[in-house]
């Protein structure tokens, strides 16, 4: 086992508000290979797995999720797997409440939590938190969208000329959504901004985390040849047992295509490819979102390698 200076972590304090020091983030594209590398991790830290993938929080759709194997799953523990009903709704802010005390009792406990997942904006508040900024008002956007684009730039000007200087003002969505803040809030969005992205900056400092990359052409054999494997491995009869879900499940990758073909919309060949090219164009904005993240340390797996643990572990030395 990995005795390293990221041993003893679990005597460090726990915030409540925080992950416990010591977390480990496991990121990486849909077929990238988390599960597999996780569970190493977790084997060589002593460590508990907790999941942040959105879909993979409910059950009855585990193949079309590509959640973790009964075998994976016996294989050292895990957590918030299938535990939500196929109907039930949850939002990136719900997770954060079962999963930030649950790394809280896995780090008392003495081991290392390990959370893996795809889910950006779940992974956001988990390790940041939600952000302080006030969410949208559809009455003031509908009252917006009647004005010209000319008016709501010069009253951002007038209201907060830094946003303003920063802001693309030939986008109206951004201009809109600037105004917004300044009149939810009553102050400036420049400096509720500033004051969250110092904040998630010092977080930054002491959150440690991996995300994994592949080679493009890699990936996309990788993801076609889950799609394939998925419809022919259950996928198509999950989908028939629930076809009603909550609105969050019902957006995952899969469930539109293969209800669309039970419905003797499509024949299973253009299923198949409407799976996979969703699936890459999802794997892409993963891949946009982990760049941006500058305290994720990128965990290159080339073509037909092998586990890439000990460069994980060279990582995170």
């Amino acid at each position: 086992m990995h005795t390293g200076p990221l041993c003893g972590f679990a005597c460090l304090p726990v915030m409540a508000s925080d992950p416990p020091p010591g977390t480990l983030f496991l990121c990486g594209p849909t077929a990238s290979g988390k599960s597999s590398l996780a569970i190493a991790l977790a084997r060589e830290f002593d460590g508990e797995i907790v999941n942040a993938d959105a879909f993979q929080l409910h059950r009855g759709l585990e193949v079309l999720t590509a959640a973790p194997a009964a075998g994976e799953l016996a294989s050292c523990p895990h957590h918030l797997f299938g535990i939500l009903d196929p109907e039930e709704e949850c939002d990136a802010m719900r997770y954060r409440g079962m999963a930030l005390p649950l790394l809280g009792e896995i780090a008392a406990r003495g081991r290392r939590p390990i959370v893996t997942g795809g889910s950006g904006l779940y992974l956001k508040f988990l390790s940041h938190g939600p952000s302080p900024l006030p969410t949208g008002d559809p009455e003031l956007r509908a009252r917006w969208a009647a004005r010209p684009l000319e008016s709501l730039v010069d009253e951002l000007r007038e209201r907060d000329p830094v946003e303003a200087a920063r802001t693309d003002l030939r986008n109206r969505r951004y201009v809109t959504r600037a105004l917004e803040i300044c009149h939810l809030s009553g102050r400036r969005c420049s400096e509720l901004r500033d004051r969250w992205e110092s904040a998630a900056r010092e977080k930054d400092r002491h959150l440690t985390g991996l995300y994994i990359q592949r080679e493009r052409a890699d990936l996309h054999r990788r993801i076609a040849e889950r799609s394939r494997l998925m419809l022919g491995s259950g996928a198509i009869d999950e989908v028939r047992r629930h076809p009603a879900l909550g609105s969050n499940l019902a957006k995952a990758i899969g469930y539109p295509e293969i209800s669309a073909l039970l419905g003797a919309e499509i024949d299973e060949a253009t299923c198949l490819d409407r799976i996979t090219a969703a699936t890459r164009q999802y794997a892409k904005r993963q891949e946009t979102w982990f760049r941006r993240e500058a305290w994720l340390k990128p965990l290159r797996w080339a073509p037909g390698a092998d586990l890439p643990l000990t460069a994980a572990l060279d990582q995170l030395a």
